[in-house]
């Protein structure tokens, strides 16, 4: 399996990932455009995406959708809310409603529940023969019966959405810092590090921190508590990478 960020933060989000015979997406919230831009970087056709999976209907993870869906006819997998939600602004006609465990070729897809100011968001467990790989973002805590279902698993995509203290600080007003800090908002560096220190095992090799808030946030602090944290417990973790949102990561060996 292996994972490319095309673009990850407030102002839109994309992931790429394939196995030997699956090429998906996770979101697109950056334009189709840009999106098959960073695709041909990688040397990806759009042609050959063999479904989208949607998290949720927030801007920053569907604008580019529409387009992209037109021009490729691509598969969208999602929640019977989801598709409610996308179908106010635009006809699907490809797709499937998910709500449980499914396939897309040789990847096999759990999905569950995270918790987010949406009327419907979800993490995936996308798995590949012996390979694993968590995905998580846009939610204000993971719930503890998650817990177990995410423990041990070979690469974590999860969110390390701000800095506290920075965004205490910072200019947004204070309802919408509360929204944030909230159990419907986004995870903290704090919230994240801990979380993932819960979660990983021996069978872990990488970890990648996304959807980093522009405002509030700075990769050198996201890495900097995640990493005492996780030294704190005696756990060493070799391959961190931090996605951006206006680059996108190379492509990746989970």
């Amino acid at each position: 399996m292996r994972i490319c960020s095309l673009a990850s933060g407030s102002k839109g989000n994309c992931t790429y990932i394939e196995t030997e015979c699956t090429k998906i997406l996770i979101d697109i919230g950056t334009t189709s455009l840009y999106s098959e831009k960073k695709l041909k970087e990688i040397e990806v056709d759009p042609k050959e995406i063999s479904g989208i999976l949607v998290t949720h209907a927030h801007t920053d993870h569907i604008s580019g959708i529409r387009v992209f869906i037109k021009k490729y006819h691509t598969k969208l997998y999602i929640t019977s809310k989801v598709y409610e939600e996308l179908t106010e602004d635009f006809p699907i006609e490809n797709y499937q409603i998910v709500n449980d465990n499914f396939e897309i070729e040789d990847l096999k897809v759990e999905l569950f529940k995270m918790s987010h100011d949406s009327p419907d968001i979800n993490g995936y467990i996308l798995t590949n023969n012996d390979i694993s790989l968590v995905y998580i973002t846009d939610t204000g805590y993971i719930n503890i019966k998650n817990h177990n279902k995410l423990k041990n698993k070979s690469f974590y995509v999860i969110e390390s959405n701000h800095d506290v203290e920075m965004l205490m600080n910072g200019s947004y007003p204070y309802a919408l810092k509360q929204r944030i800090l909230g159990d419907i908002g986004h995870l903290s560096n704090v919230d994240c590090s801990k979380y993932l220190s819960k979660f990983i095992g021996d069978k872990t090799r990488g970890i990648m921190l996304i959807h980093l808030s522009e405002d509030n946030n700075c990769p050198e602090k996201a890495l900097e508590v995640l990493n005492k944290t996780l030294e704190k417990k005696g756990q060493v973790i070799e391959h961190i990478y931090i996605a951006a949102q206006d680059e996108r990561t190379d492509l990746i060996e989970v």
